[in-house]
């Protein structure tokens, strides 16, 4: 596996792969890898002739300083995890290669994508993640990009930047990665307390019920129905539970019978943050 913390060098190096007429797949990361990570990495493997794998902890998609402080860098155990999948290369800059004296996000228009939900409650989130993306996009010139559903409105966000911008890169939306007990992996996982960890999976088991219950009942009720969930757990507060059409993600009332819908959620469990979603079958 190479290893590059420069912009000149990985810039050299995948030049000489486009040449070769090689195809890569790039894999964008915080760090603090599990195995949802992993799956994107051995999807890109089977697409790609090359596999650049990023970490960057970017400054400028937090909204709460605190939680830039403390987010998991774990790279010693990142690297032996990339090697593991036969990773091809390493893009591990520093905040100052990437942003060199000015650490601002770009102001982006996603056509109210950035409105909604993460949007209400991370003010200038949206425009950190376009801003570090595309700049990921331009120095890798990937041709294929991977996400993980977990984080469904950033995926759909991306995909409306490449095309706004008319980007070369295929984005791959890839399912969500889950414990064994239901809840979604998360770099944070590793923050929770050991109660709140035992308290977490009711998030997803809370989805599955919501999404029985949207067969029959209207979006308002089921809505209604899982905030009162949440209002008699001890340890989970939560932040929204909402449900949207999967390509505006709009806050929906009613069903339409020529529209796909997801419910979203984010919970505090402690002083951790979780978020979740689960599409929605409306028979």
């Amino acid at each position: 596996m190479r290893i590059f913390t420069t912009k000149e060098e990985i810039k050299t190096f995948l030049t000489h792969i486009k040449k070769e007429n090689k195809t890569i797949g790039f894999v964008p990361t915080m760090g603090a890898l599990h195995d949802g990570h992993l799956s994107l990495i051995k999807k890109a493997k089977k697409k790609n002739d090359i596999v650049v794998v990023s970490i960057f902890v970017n400054p400028t998609q937090f909204n709460n300083q605190e939680d830039l402080i403390k987010y998991p860098k774990t790279l010693d155990n990142d690297t032996k995890l990339l090697k593991s999948t036969n990773c091809d290369v390493l893009f591990f800059p520093s905040v100052e290669e990437i942003y060199e004296n000015n650490v601002k996000s770009e102001k982006f228009n996603f056509d109210g994508l950035e409105h909604q939900m993460e949007g209400k409650f991370r003010e200038g989130h949206f425009d950190g993640v376009g801003t570090i993306v595309k700049t990921f996009f331009e120095i890798v010139t990937p041709n294929k990009a991977y996400f993980g559903e977990k984080d469904f409105q950033q995926l759909q966000i991306i995909k409306k930047m490449v095309e706004k911008n008319q980007l070369p890169v295929k984005i791959k939306g890839c399912p969500i990665f889950r414990e064994e007990d239901g809840l979604a992996m998360s770099s944070r996982n590793i923050r929770l307390s050991k109660k709140h960890r035992e308290a977490a999976p009711f998030i997803y088991k809370t989805l599955k019920k919501a999404n029985k219950k949207f067969g029959t009942e209207n979006a308002i009720n089921v809505t209604e129905w899982v905030e009162n969930q949440f209002k008699k757990h001890p340890l989970l507060d939560l932040e929204y539970f909402t449900i949207a059409d999967e390509k505006s993600l709009e806050t929906i009332k009613n069903k339409e019978s020529n529209k796909k819908y997801r419910a979203f959620i984010a919970v505090f469990a402690g002083e951790i943050r979780l978020i979740d979603n689960i599409r929605l079958n409306k028979n």
